[in-house]
């Protein structure tokens, strides 16, 4: 057996997403870093999400470890928490590859209530549709896909078949369906084409000019984790109740359809939403009502735990619906 050398080290690196509920939009638990830089001296301030090394002396497991760098960055205590990839290319944490060890990382998901767990000073929550402004479909088809994607796409694709078939299917050009779960996909393949400021960060030979309207940067390859990061909680959605970790403990029916809303990027019938959730056993009523500032009260319900013990998978099963919200 041979050791690795110097250059041939391993690094292992710890992320996470830690996802909240603010208003009516899912937010993300954003540390602002700055990035040395060898040629221009010091990168400008940019968000990322928490991380640091795993420490094998100081961390009993992987777990252990985000959770330390989670508080000891935000002065948060994580909640529900898996693991969500492990992100290991090369040249993720430097402008060359080469220039230092490998860092492979893993990556978490955590969800939280916000109103339990204000950050630090030197953390903020970040509307994630500000990283990924052309996921969030309820108002409307994003402007940004047709007026700004669309074209650059085309131009990176022209000539290349398979391109434009994997940016229609993405983006639901052409009246192709829309598919929230393909978050990562789609960032990808901005990322190939050279569209997002991290292809430039990272030295990509197709990086261009990157244009207006493409979200908010973030450093190394912190945007890709969050992409993969929605992705897994949209599609987890759909066979776990993990929209609860989510929810207050006692909630109206209407404030956890819009929950599921915000989190799809889409809006879901209403009655049919809300015989599934009623039907399906995953909340029961309080007997309690709002008191709404207008409108008439509602009941309030809370989530029914026995339901994870009657099904193998009690999730939220979306039937999706066009228009705007009412």
């Amino acid at each position: 057996m041979s050791f690795p050398t110097d250059h041939q080290a391993v690094v292992i690196g710890l992320n996470a997403a830690i996802v909240a509920m603010i208003g009516d939009a899912p937010h993300v638990l954003a540390v602002r870093h700055v990035v040395p830089d060898p040629a221009k001296g010091v990168r400008p301030e940019r968000d990322g999400l928490p991380f640091g090394p795993f420490e094998p002396f100081e961390h009993r497991t992987l777990e252990a470890g985000v959770r330390s760098w989670v508080k000891g960055q935000t002065g948060m205590e994580m909640g529900y928490a898996e693991q969500l990839y492990t992100f290991g290319d090369r040249g993720r944490h430097e402008v060359k590859a080469g220039e230092g060890p490998r860092v492979v990382s893993v990556g978490y998901l955590a969800l939280v209530r916000a109103q339990d767990h204000p950050p630090a000073p030197d953390s903020h929550w970040r509307d994630w549709y500000g990283y990924f402004p052309w996921e969030d479909w309820r108002d409307a088809r994003p402007a940004v896909i047709d007026e700004v994607i669309q074209p650059h796409l085309k131009a990176w694709a022209a000539g290349n078949a398979q391109r434009w078939e994997r940016s229609r299917l993405c983006f639901a050009f052409d009246g192709l369906p829309w598919d929230e779960e393909k978050t990562l996909e789609r960032y990808e393949l901005l990322y190939e084409a050279g569209l997002v400021a991290e292809a430039r960060q990272d030295g990509r030979a197709t990086a261009q000019d990157t244009p207006a309207g493409l979200g908010k940067p973030m450093i190394f390859d912190h945007r890709r984790i969050l992409a993969t990061a929605i992705g897994r909680l949209r599609g987890k959605l759909k066979y776990r109740p993990v929209v609860f970790e989510l929810m207050p403990a006692e909630f109206t029916l209407l404030e956890l359809q819009r929950t599921v809303e915000a989190i799809t990027g889409g809006l879901v019938h209403k009655q049919n939403f809300r015989r599934l959730v009623e039907s399906g056993g995953l909340v029961e009523g309080t007997g309690r009502m709002s008191a709404p500032a207008k409108g008439r009260p509602a009941e309030k319900f809370r989530f029914r735990r026995d339901v994870l013990r009657e099904r193998p998978a009690p999730g939220v099963k979306l039937t999706a619906a066009r228009g705007r919200k009412s």
